[in-house]
């Protein structure tokens, strides 16, 4: 029998692991399914490799079972400064940035982290850092570059 092969591996592994971080449910079954390999035997370093996860991921996963059960493998409260916006701002703003700068009155026509951080402290009220708007281009997998006119022409 021939086996079997998915026909963009690399891809759909990107994919897969994307999906696994968008829900808490997909991450705690993602570490299940790691401690599952422990237990039949593969390294921290193996699962790792087959997870796309850094080894010292893996045996934090392993050390939090340990002390604590699968309880401890749920999502913990995470740390660290709230979101600036909310999700719905969130998506508003992945739809400005498909829009030329020239139609939020911005001189540039290429969004880049200055002109986002102007964007969002002009129409979202938000004080973000030009630092912090390049990794808003990268979660959003959007590239600072020259945007398209619409289709008619015209700005809207």
């Amino acid at each position: 029998m021939k086996r079997r092969q998915i026909a963009d591996a690399e891809a759909t592994r990107v994919a897969i692991q994307r999906e696994v971080t968008r829900s808490e449910a997909a991450r705690y079954e993602h570490r299940l399914h790691g401690l599952l390999l422990l237990t039949a035997g593969l390294s921290c370093r193996q699962v790792a490799v087959l997870f796309g996860e850094s080894s010292t991921t893996v045996q934090r996963w392993m050390r939090r079972f340990e002390s604590g059960g699968l309880q401890a493998l749920r999502e913990q409260k995470r740390s660290g400064r709230p979101h600036r916006l909310n999700a719905a701002q969130r998506r508003q703003v992945e739809a400005d940035l498909r829009m030329d700068p020239l139609y939020f009155g911005f001189a540039a026509r290429v969004w880049n982290g200055r002109v986002l951080a102007a964007h969002l402290r002009r129409h979202y009220a938000a004080d973000v850092g030009v630092r912090q708007c390049q990794r808003i281009f990268r979660q959003l997998r959007a590239r600072r570059r020259r945007s398209r006119p619409p289709a008619n022409g015209m700005l809207r």
